[in-house]
């Protein structure tokens, strides 16, 4: 208690600690990032050929005592050129990436900058929320919940998928710390969970009648159903909103600058997860504008 006590009566304590332990952090998704979908993918093959298996069509696949273990803390980290085993000095986020001068140590082999820039990512947003709401439980709740919004992000941008993994459990932690209206009251973020996925899965339903096509996944409705849980169904307007700005100016400019191909799907969840940061912070202060906005124009 003493030392809770020294952090955060410290200014410069309590937001280096932030920074730190967000470095930390930051190291850690980009475990997730690069990780959880491999294992994913491994366990829907497991359960495909299970299910193949019931039917008759393949053998009962055998499990192998040597197969190596594959989750978020093991095997330890490697380079993917030479397997060289990454050392705990190698793996300080963002300074071990400078010392070694973005390369790997053995092989010399780049590494990419994505994950200096995720642990820098984490240690800003993080400073963001801490300076937005000071020392408070809606300090820890918030950087919490930006953290998995990152996560969610790059996994989406890389594999066009939202897993419930993240989704899921974050859906329930919404309504969980909104029991006592830490950011809203227990009915609007009830009503925001339920609203947040029908509004998405009524766009998409109508989408593919009018077009047969897919216009968005299921993750896109989950993370609306997030963010509905976490600032109640008032924010949705505003989160909507900004979600489809960010996404048509990022999309326009990828394609204008020819880094996307036109006949791919753009991932939908990293501008939902932009938007429900922004309302997350300022969506009060948004959502005031945008109704004095919609009042005066009618």
């Amino acid at each position: 208690m003493e030392a809770f006590a020294l952090i955060t009566g410290n200014t410069g304590l309590f937001y280096g600690s932030i920074v730190v332990l967000s470095l930390l952090i930051g190291s850690f998704l980009n475990v997730v990032i690069y990780r959880l979908p491999v294992m994913l993918k491994s366990q829907w093959s497991r359960d495909c050929k299970l299910f193949l298996a019931d039917n008759g069509d393949l053998p009962l696949p055998q499990e192998t005592s040597t197969e190596p273990r594959f989750n978020l803390l093991l095997p330890r980290s490697r380079c993917p050129h030479c397997n060289h085993q990454v050392s705990a000095w190698e793996n300080i986020p963002v300074l071990s990436y400078i010392l070694l001068r973005g390369q790997c140590r053995q092989c010399a082999a780049a590494i990419s900058p994505r994950y200096p820039l995720v642990e820098i990512l984490s240690a800003v947003i993080a400073i963001i929320v801490a300076w937005k709401f000071g020392v408070s439980w809606q300090t820890s709740a918030a950087i919490i919940l930006s953290w998995a919004l990152i996560c969610l992000s790059f996994i989406d941008y890389d594999h066009q998928y939202l897993p419930d993994n993240i989704t899921l459990p974050f859906l329930w932690l919404g309504l969980l710390v909104n029991l006592n209206g830490l950011f809203t009251d227990i009915e609007s973020a009830v009503i925001g969970s339920m609203a947040g996925y029908f509004i998405l899965w009524s766009i998409y339903k109508l989408f593919k009648a009018v077009t047969g096509k897919e216009g968005m996944g299921y993750g896109d409705f989950k993370l609306l159903a997030v963010a509905g849980a976490w600032l109640g169904w008032q924010m949705l307007p505003v989160i909507i909103l900004i979600s489809s700005i960010v996404g048509a100016l990022f999309g326009i400019a990828l394609i204008i600058f020819k880094q996307h191909d036109k006949s791919k799907p753009i991932p939908f969840g990293p501008y939902l997860a932009i938007a429900s940061w922004i309302a997350l912070l300022w969506g009060e202060t948004l959502n005031q504008l945008y109704l004095d906005w919609v009042y005066t124009s009618l």
